[in-house]
């Protein structure tokens, strides 16, 4: 398990909610933590909670069968609906997907069941079954593009930010949040201010100036949020204002969050870098050459940590510049933007050329 700040699958806010678990009864999500994290088991507990579970389940089979007894499809579907909630919010994957699937077999709405699905994918990033959540999230587009209705659209962006952000796909992710924020309804995944820090974080490594600007800067949604979040506002404000010394103190701090969280805490180390790239970035644009002193004063750090930083960037081709560790001096190069796509055609030429030369080969031999 990446982090205790791991939402729970909820139930849909277009049914009515099941009975409330009590904290002590979660037995098939209780076994998955003690087995990820090579816990022992209480197996007194686990048998009380097993108890408990078997219990619940049993009043809603009853409740199911009365209603397929003495009532009508909607009783039905609605019992199928509790009884596959209840599952997922006790962390029961297998038994939570065949309720669904039986439930949205009775659903004939294409909101309710895009509910469902939302639901599934909630309870496989509990998993952390990526592979499963893009699955579910291409049944979710294809249920809302044959006719859902504007509010399980937004909720579906959402969704799939998260999944572009989790698979390191800033850039969409960014345009996903920033999309989605001024109408947000997606409470059941995370709260309101997480998707502003969410869209924050992203859009800082994803857009360039003008952009970051335009989107997140002046955006009022998000100005009205960012100062709750401790160090994000500094963190966007001194980039875009240039103060290199105080965004870098920012990021130092929001680092302890970005850490604590379960999408982002895998890619923390990619992230500070790429951060980092994007001030180097920023700074050497204004200059066609600067000395390496001064350029570490201005970021507030060690010219030899500054020195060492801007190589590794340089020799993967990530920053345009070279150091003249003689005179000290950092030189920037503007990139050619017609040059690049030259040298790009001719990369991609020269590897289309290999690939037939080995396939001609292989076909003489045969």
């Amino acid at each position: 398990m990446a982090s205790p700040n791991r939402p729970s699958p909820v139930p849909s806010p277009h049914t009515a909610p099941p009975a409330r678990t009590p904290a002590a009864a979660l037995a098939p999500l209780y076994e998955h933590v003690c087995s990820e994290l090579g816990l022992p088991k209480d197996e007194a507990k686990l048998a009380e909670m097993r108890s408990a579970n078997t219990q619940r389940l049993a009043e809603l089979e009853a409740k199911l069968k009365d209603a397929e007894e003495n009532l009508g499809e909607t009783e039905v579907r609605d019992a199928l609906h509790a009884r596959a909630e209840y599952l997922g919010s006790i962390g029961d994957r297998e038994g939570a997907t065949k309720a669904y699937t039986e439930t949205e077999e009775k659903t004939a709405s294409g909101g309710a069941k895009a509910d469902i699905v939302f639901s599934q994918i909630r309870l496989q990033i509990l998993y952390e079954d990526w592979h499963a959540v893009k699955r579910l999230l291409a049944k979710a587009k294809g249920i809302c593009d044959a006719g859902g209705d504007w509010e399980h659209k937004n909720k579906l962006k959402v969704y799939e930010a998260v999944f572009s952000m989790y698979t390191r796909d800033f850039k969409r992710a960014a345009s996903l949040f920033l999309d989605s924020i001024a109408t947000f309804t997606t409470s059941e995944l995370f709260d309101y201010t997480r998707c502003i820090t969410y869209a924050v974080l992203t859009a800082v490594v994803a857009l360039d100036r003008p952009e970051l600007k335009e989107r997140v800067v002046d955006s009022p949604e998000v100005l009205a949020v960012v100062g709750a979040v401790p160090h994000l506002a500094p963190f966007l404000q001194s980039l875009y204002e240039c103060k290199y010394a105080d965004f870098y103190r920012a990021f130092a701090g929001l680092m302890d969050l970005v850490r604590r969280d379960m999408y982002l805490a895998p890619h923390l180390r990619w992230y500070m870098r790429e951060a980092r790239l994007v001030g180097y970035q920023q700074f050497l644009e204004s200059y066609k050459s600067v000395t390496l002193d001064s350029m570490a004063a201005a970021f507030d750090v060690s010219p030899a940590f500054l020195d060492q930083e801007l190589a590794d960037f340089i020799v993967a081709g990530r920053l345009g510049a070279k150091i003249d560790k003689v005179s000290g001096v950092v030189e920037s190069k503007r990139p050619d933007a017609r040059n690049a796509r030259y040298q790009d055609v001719v990369r991609k030429g020269d590897l289309l050329l290999n690939r037939i030369q080995k396939l001609s080969r292989i076909i003489d031999i045969e």
